[in-house]
């Protein structure tokens, strides 16, 4: 679903280029079409989580809790190197301990090599019950101005994550009754999935599930699915909360509702997420005087909130916690250290070198190396 969505966004991005390209310039192709996603899944192959795939007599594979999103994978690679076993583990992205929704990672016995993601290695994020007392006190708020809330969200992960964030809020009888709408197509399908595999969530759901039937719905929620109605949604009056994609506002609909949210002082944009540089999500962030939507100059008078205790990255303390679990089942030979910024890569450098054989290595562009 994913891949295909990716494609679909590709070929647009495409046609829009090639109707600004001169004519002199090449033909602007995507990547991969609708048509190769779909193709391409075909050979997908279901594993276990948990359980060992021979891949070859002197290769296997297994997959444990990553606990990022929802089937998200620490992947353990065993190889047979002159009689003796040799084991690599790549983390991917380390989700959160005692985050609401998913269960935690999984933690790994020793290894001679493990290549780690380093995101967050130099920060802390907000406790959890802070983000639902945020969620409510910025909803709130708006609310009493009479105003909308538009929340940019990635439709995997940070969407469920809300949605099951103010389903809690409802249940306790804390939030206040204003129409919530997820304006995301993709998002809405991606729930139906989510709702198909809560075996793979945590005890809290589980908990919920005895009394509530679903943790993706409340009274006053509404998944939007055509575009009229999202359209309709940028005529009516507040208040009321949209979360709609994408998560750094530089494609889909949520572009659309905050050219119309972005000129009101009763409303509020609330970001809950990283906001890359030259999107329009920072220029949100940043809290500009103006902004540049399609192009065109908007001047923001509406409030803009800010909510970082959501990201489904691990943060230093978890980062710490896992590698601590890996230090005692043995360590890891040597560490590669991935997919994060220099400070943050550095702090996480100093944090678990007292778990590998070697120092921590942090590689460059264009880096090799042998093991």
């Amino acid at each position: 679903m994913m891949l295909r969505d990716s494609a679909r966004i590709q070929e647009e991005d495409a046609r829009y280029a090639n109707r600004k390209r001169e004519k002199d310039e090449p033909e602007i192709r995507p990547l991969y079409d609708e048509n190769d996603a779909r193709k391409i899944s075909r050979s997908f192959e279901y594993v276990v989580m948990g359980q060992w795939e021979e891949l070859a007599e002197d290769m296997r594979l297994r997959f444990r809790h990553a606990g990022h999103i929802l089937g998200s994978a620490i992947c353990e690679l065993d190889l047979m190197e002159h009689g003796e076993w040799k084991r690599i583990v790549f983390t991917g992205d380390l989700g959160r301990r005692d985050k609401p929704l998913l269960i935690d990672p999984e933690t790994v016995e020793r290894c001679d090599v493990v290549i780690t993601e380093s995101t967050y290695g130099n920060r802390v994020h907000p406790a959890a019950g802070d983000v639902k007392a945020e969620l409510q006190r910025v909803i709130c708020d708006a609310a009493s101005r009479g105003g909308r809330v538009i929340i940019p969200a990635f439709s995997l992960g940070r969407t469920q994550l809300i949605v099951y964030l103010l389903n809690e809020l409802r249940n306790e009888n804390s939030l206040c009754r204003v129409p919530v709408y997820i304006d995301s197509p993709l998002a809405t399908r991606l729930t139906e999935i989510y709702r198909d595999h809560q075996e793979d969530m945590d005890d809290d759901v589980r908990e919920t599930l005895e009394f509530d039937d679903d943790v993706f719905d409340f009274d006053g929620l509404t998944y939007i699915r055509s575009r009229d109605e999202s359209m309709a949604l940028n005529r009516a009056d507040g208040p009321f909360v949209v979360i709609s994609a994408s998560g750094m506002c530089e494609n889909g609909r949520v572009v659309h509702h905050i050219k119309h949210a972005v000129g009101k002082e009763e409303n509020t944009i609330l970001i809950i997420g990283f906001q890359g540089r030259r999107t329009l999500g920072r220029q949100v962030v940043e809290r500009r005087d103006t902004v540049r939507i399609f192009g065109r100059p908007y001047s923001r008078r509406c409030h803009v909130e800010t909510i970082n205790g959501l990201s489904a990255h691990g943060d230093a303390e978890d980062l710490r916690w896992w590698f601590q679990s890996l230090r005692r089942n043995g360590g890891a030979g040597r560490a590669f250290i991935v997919h994060g910024e220099e400070a943050s890569a550095q702090a996480l450098s100093r944090l678990i070198e007292d778990c590998c054989d070697e120092p921590p290595v942090i590689p460059g562009f264009g880096d090799s190396f042998e093991i």
